[in-house]
């Protein structure tokens, strides 16, 4: 049973989720820097299943659907935005990029169900797309067409993710993820065998420093454990309209710590792109739900 009120506490966790997955993009950027990215996350995922699969139980879906969701998130959305991180794109700006899986969940959406956009998230998509078509026109030095490209693959991927995740329906989310990571660790590092080699993961794993071990597990504990583990206990426990839009806070973390810690440019062209997208994101969660309200209900509906 939800609680109709959305309190201080539960904000307040609500905003340090979101804190740990906006800044999470700066600590994939400090891992990368001893770790290739393959095998970055290979390691990233190995810590998420041990020991947490001793402790946490499988939940009752099908095989198939813990395996499609490990490999749609493991290794495309995870893989290629490591891939990209790696000196393609800025940190800042792929936290922002890879919020335009909404976008493809849309269309995935409206493909499986025939569902029909309502105005708003008509507006909600050129906003999307008119922020990504800026990103594009300023590809240069640290933000590639490459970069770019490769986290579109991972919001594709992750969109890909968000379906399984609706056909299974209302679940223990952190458990989910937690046992489906094991089918994202094996492809991960056979691909990091086949294009990053052994010598460089050997040379790779000797060399990391406490620091990059301390990314590595924050990714698992901080960014996985923490993260789904308390967005799932807020959703359980309060409504999705109260809970959700604290989401629309992941990018500004994300580009607000990048400028902070990295010293992420912020001109004005990105911080255009980020309010057309952001805005995006923000009319087709609220859009939908204020029309609602303003058309009357049909006489004998």
């Amino acid at each position: 049973m939800t609680e109709s009120a959305f309190g201080l506490r539960a904000f307040l966790l609500a905003l340090a989720v979101v804190a740990v997955w906006g800044t999470n993009f700066v600590v994939i950027r400090i891992g990368l820097d001893s770790l290739p990215p393959l095998l970055f996350a290979a390691l990233r995922f190995t810590l998420v299943i041990v020991p947490a699969l001793l402790f946490i139980k499988r939940p009752a879906v099908p095989w198939k659907d813990l395996a499609a969701f490990g490999i749609f998130i493991g290794v495309g959305q995870f893989g290629l935005l490591f891939i990209a991180i790696d000196g393609f794109i800025a940190p800042g700006l792929a936290s922002l990029v890879v919020q335009t899986q909404v976008v493809f969940t849309i269309a995935f959406v409206m493909r499986g169900t025939g569902e029909r956009l309502v105005p708003a998230q008509y507006v909600a998509l050129a906003l999307a797309v008119a922020g990504i078509a800026i990103i594009f026109t300023h590809v240069g030095g640290t933000n590639t067409p490459l970069g770019v490209a490769l986290v579109l693959g991972a919001s594709l991927s992750w969109s890909l993710g968000n379906m399984v995740q609706r056909r299974v329906g209302r679940i223990d989310m952190l458990a989910f993820v937690i046992w489906s990571s094991a089918f994202a660790v094996p492809p991960l590092f056979a691909l990091a065998l086949l294009f990053e080699g052994p010598d460089r993961i050997v040379t790779a794993v000797a060399g990391a420093t406490p620091i990059v071990w301390a990314a590595v597990a924050w990714q698992a504990v901080g960014n996985t454990m923490f993260g789904y583990g308390a967005w799932g206990w807020l959703l359980a426990r309060y409504p999705a309209a109260s809970v959700a839009p604290m989401a629309l806070l992941v990018p500004v973390f994300g580009m607000g710590s990048a400028a902070l810690w990295l010293g992420e440019p912020l001109p004005a062209w990105k911080l255009l792109a980020a309010a057309l997208i952001i805005g995006g994101l923000a009319v087709n969660l609220f859009g939908p739900r204020l029309l609602a309200r303003r058309v009357p209900p049909v006489a004998g509906a």
